[in-house]
């Protein structure tokens, strides 16, 4: 069912125009209305044919160049087999609402042009009411199209035009009542111009007429909205006037000329796809194809489902820390990117910093498809200009510096500000550099980043379409799913429902999940491949071991739910639990315990909740074991936090070997609970949820083969941050804060209950019960605590119910909308003041909001880095010393953010700076403490930022 318009005649309009026969006026005014002004098309106006055609001749390239083989059937189907004359018309006519007065009205020597033409309209009442024109072109094709369209097709593709800057307006936005007569265009000169433009284009594109661009099938509303992102990027792509400039001649307009266009930027902005067909890997052991190790059971056990799932499905893969669960992931995306046409991948980590390995382990793996795919992949966080591999692997751009968003709008419309057209500082740094513009991340093939690249193509914001379309052509995996809080979930399961509407495969990683969120997960998803209004309720089994595999799909209209299971490759050991009480900020207690388990030598891991506690644990150890005791947490700098990180990994890593020493103590936050691949001897950790403390138990005996000392020869979890007793123990107050009384109550109460029938857990195979025990609805705690525990659980509950329901107004479709079968109305209501990436992280992360800062010193008359490097009297930030400068950021506790938003600004020095003219800058005077309202801060090499209350308070 292929198609291809590359073949037919490469028709100038004007000849297109006399086979239509088209009357001579039709055709003046036609070489008259304008697209682009002089100003904003280098110089000299751009008529809106020509810029139409600019716009086909680019998606012709993004079907040949960059689609993914599963959007092209999808348009063949939707077409009939006509998917690329189809989708290259969509894209041409997105711009077909300014042949209207009130778009051409903005241009003085454009609207004279058009007026000399015939074609005219009363100035005075354009001033009554704004119609933008990308509504206006939405209604513009409800009219030319209304007669020779089905209406159920024509419902789907006006919305594609009138929200392409951004929005989907409704419906009975541009019905008969709202659209103003003169502003759309009044009298038989403006349609007989409007029709013609439409049927003119369809006409250059290969379809016999408008008429016969009529799709025979109506994708799915997820489709529709990767589609709409296809075509937003299409348009911005033919925007830029630096290679696409004006022609105000008629006669030089055409599809051919466009075409010639179109290729030259494709090869400057060096535009290309991902995989695009990509073989099938056959059945033998991709694990060990791909990453040199003979794959385990349950790595085989993804891929086989991956290899035998008759549709794109969700796989829900649970396994222990250390199973090799993401290597299994990427090697079942590549047997289903070849299965189901996907074009490359996209990871979703939890955090910043984890996400840093799993793109250096992403650009590994696809090394071994040859090419140069492995410099294709995108890291998509607000930091990475820390990440020294990024930015090795990142050349200088060839080309200048350009808009945000690579496109010339004209300066009419209040997009010009939200698509940063003020500001000409492009990141000029990056695999493809176009696609590192804002909001464009997830356009490029392969991604790696926070799972709230994913999250933020769940908003109800404007160019969601954009990021949304970015995530269909791939297989999307997000690792550590556990890790997202009720809140985030509200997110993840909406993303979930678009992604199962849109029948993209996602592979979701995690240690184990509760039940309820397991179905939480599978009915989303299934819901979205049904189409359902309402969640679908499906069973969902509990698997029957652990690792396990949870896929779900629906196929013929039937939702289908499989678990299967494997053991783990490594047997299942018993962990010994105790009590240490204490909840004390000093550290005294849990540093005496650790100097005694670790006196003749072994490895601690202690985990606290709190920077605080953290800090006095390190302290007092460090007085004891000078040199032995390494801190790791969130308020240390970029650079520090780094070094000691890959400290920890090279002596307590998998190849750590004889550099493992004989005695070291890791004393770190919540740091320790994901992606940290260290082998510790015992483990002192402060109370926590009992998922979250089985994450840090995962770094407990972690590697097998390690001599350890005889004390510590079975693996042991100390359990602090808590007052046992007689009744209700009592909790430390930060980890109530972070966690709630409620989860902590529980997981206290099964770990009473394992120490009083013999005090060991057996993992692997012990942690789905464990997490299933303690998430669940049935009793667990003891009758003493009942009275506490629902107190507890009652403001928990009213706590989950609030934050679920603060997230529901930024839901990409609201409550009840699911049942609408196309995008018109989908952003009633939607985010305001959100455009900006930092903004979309307040809206998918409800946490207080913390602000990052970059630390200086005062030095004489000027400025110096953290480290020391001296930057100038303005703190002028030279090349040389930009990595020492950056190496200083770290995050304020968010008690700190107001005051620091309102009395930080950025150095003098860093004006125009790409990567620090937004930066805040923290100065330390000379004695190396700096004031923030009634705080004052300092930095220590070695506790990292140290935040007190001011004398004066």
């Amino acid at each position: 069912m292929a198609s291809d318009t590359a073949g037919h005649e490469e028709l100038s309009v004007l000849e297109v125009m006399r086979r239509l026969s088209l009357p001579v006026e039709v055709v003046e005014r036609l070489g008259a209305v304008w697209g682009k002004s002089a100003g904003k098309a280098g110089g000299v106006m751009h008529l809106l044919l020509g810029h139409l055609l600019d716009t086909a001749a680019v998606a012709e390239l993004m079907w040949d160049r960059y689609l993914a083989p599963r959007t092209k059937r999808m348009l063949e189907v939707v077409s009939g087999g006509r998917g690329r004359m189809l989708f290259v018309w969509l894209c041409a006519v997105h711009d077909a609402g300014k042949a209207t007065p009130a778009f051409q009205e903005f241009d003085a020597a454009g609207a004279a042009r058009v007026r000399a033409s015939g074609l005219s309209w009363r100035s005075a009442a354009l001033k009554s009411k704004r119609w933008r024109h990308d509504k206006a072109g939405g209604r513009l094709l409800m009219e030319v199209l209304g007669s020779g369209w089905r209406s159920e097709q024509l419902e789907w593709v006006w919305p594609l035009v009138a929200g392409h800057h951004g929005a989907f307006p409704s419906a009975g936005v541009l019905g008969d009542r709202a659209v103003p007569r003169e502003h759309q265009g009044r009298g038989a000169g403006w349609g007989d111009v409007q029709r013609a433009l439409v049927e003119v284009v369809a006409r250059c594109v290969g379809f016999g007429s408008a008429a016969d661009a009529c799709p025979v099938v109506v994708p799915s509303r997820a489709e529709q909205l990767e589609l709409s992102g296809l075509i937003v990027m299409a348009d911005w792509i033919a925007s830029d006037s630096r290679y696409f400039p004006g022609i105000d001649q008629l006669e030089q307009v055409g599809l051919g000329a466009s075409r010639a266009r179109a290729r030259a930027v494709w090869e400057v902005l060096r535009l290309r796809g991902g995989w695009g067909v990509l073989p099938d890997p056959g059945d033998g052991d991709l694990v060990e194809v791909r990453f040199g190790q003979k794959g385990r059971a349950s790595q085989a056990q993804l891929v086989a489902f991956a290899r035998e799932v008759p549709v794109p499905a969700l796989h829900i893969v649970e396994g222990p820390m250390g199973e090799g669960k993401t290597k299994a992931a990427l090697a079942a995306a590549e047997v289903l990117a070849a299965r189901f046409g996907c074009d490359g991948v996209f990871v979703g980590m939890p955090t910043q910093a984890t996400s840093d390995p799993m793109y250096s382990q992403v650009r590994r793996w696809l090394r071994e498809f040859g090419g140069d795919l492995e410099s294709q992949v995108a890291l998509l966080h607000g930091k990475r200009m820390f990440n020294l591999e990024w930015r090795q692997a990142s050349a200088p751009g060839a080309q200048g510096e350009c808009c945000s968003d690579g496109s010339s709008f004209d300066g009419i419309d209040e997009d010009d500000e939200l698509y940063g057209i003020s500001s000409v500082q492009a990141e000029r740094y990056g695999p493809i550099e176009w696609f590192l513009g804002r909001r464009r991340g997830l356009l490029c093939s392969f991604a790696v980043g926070t799972v709230d690249q994913l999250l933020f193509a769940a908003t109800r914001t404007r160019h969601v379409m954009l990021r949304f379309a970015g995530l269909a052509g791939k297989v999307v995996i997000i690792d550590e799913v556990h890790a997202a809080d009720v809140y985030m979930q509200q997110f993840l399961v909406e993303a979930l429902r678009w992604l199962g509407q849109a029948r993209v495969p996602v592979v979701l990683l995690s240690a184990t999940l509760p039940p309820a969120q397991r179905r939480a997960l599978v009915e989303a998803y299934v819901s979205g491949q049904v189409g359902a209004v309402d969640p679908v309720m499906v069973e969902v089994p509990e698997p029957g071991g652990y690792p396990s595999v949870t896929g779900a799909y629906v196929q013929a209209g039937r939702a289908e739910v499989v678990c299967r299971s494997t053991g783990s490759w490594r047997k299942a050991y018993p962990v010994g639990l105790e009590w240490l009480p204490d909840v004390s900020d000093d550290g005294r207690v849990v540093a005496e315990s650790t100097a005694r388990e670790v006196a003749d030598g072994g490895v601690a891991l202690v985990v606290l909740n709190t920077v605080e506690r953290a800090q006095g644990v390190f302290q007092a150890l460090e007085a004891r074991y000078p040199g032995e005791v390494h801190l790791l947490h969130g308020r240390l700098c970029t650079a520090h936090r780094a070094d000691r990180t890959a400290v920890c990994l090279d002596r307590l890593g998998p190849a750590a070997g004889a550099a493992r020493p004989e005695r070291m103590i890791v004393v770190a936050t919540q740091l320790a609970e994901q992606s940290f691949d260290i082998d510790a001897d015992i483990l002192i950790t402060d109370l926590a949820p009992i998922d979250l403390l089985l994450q840090r138990i995962g770094r407990l005996h972690r590697h097998e083969g390690t001599v350890r000392p005889p004390a510590l020869a079975m693996p042991r979890v100390v359990v602090t941050g808590v007052m046992p007793g007689e009744g209700v123990p009592v909790v430390h107050g930060g980890s109530e804060v972070i966690y709630g009384r409620f989860r902590l109550l529980r997981t206290a109460a099964v770990i009473e209950r394992t120490l009083a029938e013999g005090g060991t857990w057996s993992i692997p195979s012990g942690v789905p019960g464990l997490v299933a025990e303690v998430y669940g609805v049935g009793a667990v705690c003891p009758s003493s605590w009942g009275e506490a525990e629902e107190k507890a659980r009652v403001k928990w509950e009213a706590s989950e119910r609030d934050r679920a329901a603060a997230a529901e107004a930024f839901l990409l479709a609201a409550r009840g909308e699911w049942s609408r079968p196309t995008l018109s109305g989908l952003h009633y209501g939607q985010t305001a003041g959100v455009g900006e990436e930092k903004d979309l992280e307040a809206v998918v992360r409800d946490g207080k909001r913390s602000v990052e800062v970059v630390i200086v010193r005062r030095r004489g008359g000027g400025y110096a880095a953290l480290g020391g490097a001296w930057l100038g009297v303005h703190g002028e930030a030279s090349e040389h010393v930009l990595d020492e400068v950056l190496g200083g950021t770290t995050r304020l506790p968010a008690k700190l953010t107001k005051v620091a938003e309102s009395e930080l600004c950025p150095l003098d020095g860093w004006r125009g700076h790409p990567w620090l003219e937004h930066s805040l800058a923290l100065v330390l005077d000379q004695g190396g403490v700096a004031r923030l309202g009634e705080w004052e801060i300092s930095y220590e090499s070695q506790l990292g930022l140290v935040v007190k209350a001011g004398s004066g308070s």
